[in-house]
């Protein structure tokens, strides 16, 4: 439990006042459990071939396999083998709950060198027992050398401009490098239809995803953690959000007919990399403007970005079966309602919601990030 000392005023804060509520006073968590060493070992579902191995673990003995395996081949930092290689669930939890005690000391946030002992034993402990997890993130950069990139989620920004979506490119480079996920709303781009200043027409959002889509690709087979984590949305009132409707679910078309003609193009199969769009999920915004039109069976207005002169007329409900077959083709897109998450939004002043992370859970401002963490319900669970 934790006691603030902050108060208004001028008066300095004190610190903050912790109190134990799982660990004993002279007892380390480590010493209250009993440890063993297991060998990790990871096989190829197809060939059987082992591709992954760490002999001699450190885990307590009431983790289970599934969980001293993810912790050891994600988690784990350092190369196979070497020297340096982190072996023990300890040093996992050490790296990084005492990087955050030291830097609660170096900030003045705890009232005096006991309570920073208490933060520190008591979130070993949680930790130790499951009782709740950090985002991956923090496991993989807190207490290493690299950048301490720990937000799992970030919503990024892009304008109509060629300097805007090279540096988006950037930004989800280092974000996905972390071990983090970004969405982003491309409907400030022009569409396909729309001219340029310099004559001629613009590219459109959807040729831009692909550059995006590759540069993920790449940076997921080369990283150590995991693979990226993308979403993009795009507005039903834009230009080309048939052609973003129609992306997957075209690709998904040349999926399985690769796959009939003998290819690998199972998930992470030497023969995927060769069909794009597989590297983000992809959500229509919609308006209650737009769920009207299609309830009255209306025509809907497909809008300019530069000036919001109608591109195109279609018919709402045509355009909800297209969006819905695809869907029901290859799951992408979703769908989210930008009416409604804006009637929702709980700081409406700061500016609007226009995208969230790749899981949707986390819906905010644009160039905005959050730092997710996993509870363990169970561990709440009272006898009454």
């Amino acid at each position: 439990m934790i006691s603030s000392g902050f108060k208004l005023g001028r008066k300095q804060a004190r610190g903050l006042a912790m109190q134990r509520v799982f660990t004993k006073e002279g007892v380390h968590p480590y010493d209250d459990v009993k440890w063993e060493r297991r060998d990790v070992v990871q096989n190829n579902w197809k060939t059987g071939e082992v591709v992954f191995e760490q002999k001699g673990a450190e885990f307590p003995d009431f983790w289970s396999v599934n969980a001293s395996t993810i912790v050891t081949t994600k988690y784990f930092r350092g190369a196979v083998g070497a020297d340096n290689r982190e072996w023990s669930l300890k040093q996992l939890i050490d790296r990084v709950v005492l990087t955050y005690t030291k830097a609660g000391k170096a900030g003045g946030y705890f009232a005096t060198e006991d309570d920073a002992k208490v933060f520190e034993e008591e979130l070993t402990y949680m930790l130790l027992h499951q009782v709740f997890s950090f985002n991956s993130p923090v496991w993989f950069n807190v207490g290493t050398s690299a950048p301490q990139q720990v937000s799992a989620c970030f919503i990024l920004s892009v304008e109509d401009s060629i300097d805007s979506i090279l540096n988006w490119y950037k930004e989800e480079g280092v974000i996905f490098k972390g071990g983090s996920g970004a969405g982003v709303n491309l409907s400030r781009i022009r569409g396909s239809l729309e001219l340029l200043s310099s004559g001629g027409t613009a590219s459109g959002p959807v040729s831009f995803m692909r550059g995006a889509d590759a540069s993920a690709g790449t940076i997921k087979s080369g990283g150590a953690t995991r693979r990226a984590a993308k979403m993009v949305v795009l507005d039903i009132d834009h230009p080309d959000v048939e052609e973003f409707i129609d992306t997957k679910a075209r690709e998904e078309d040349k999926i399985r007919a690769l796959r009939d003609a003998g290819f690998d193009m199972d998930l992470g199969g030497k023969d995927i990399i060769s069909v794009q769009y597989q590297n983000a999920n992809n959500s229509v915004r919609v308006s209650d403007e737009f769920m009207k039109a299609y309830e009255n069976n209306q025509d809907f207005q497909l809008t300019a970005r530069a000036d919001g002169h109608a591109v195109k007329t279609v018919n709402a409900r045509s355009l909800f079966r297209k969006l819905s077959e695809a869907a029901w083709g290859c799951a992408d897109p979703g769908i989210q309602y930008d009416t409604t998450i804006n009637d929702w939004h709980t700081s409406p002043e700061t500016g609007r919601i226009n995208a969230s992370n790749p899981c949707s859970e986390y819906m905010h401002l644009d160039n905005s990030s959050c730092n997710l963490a996993s509870l363990n319900l169970m561990k709440f669970l009272k006898d009454d």
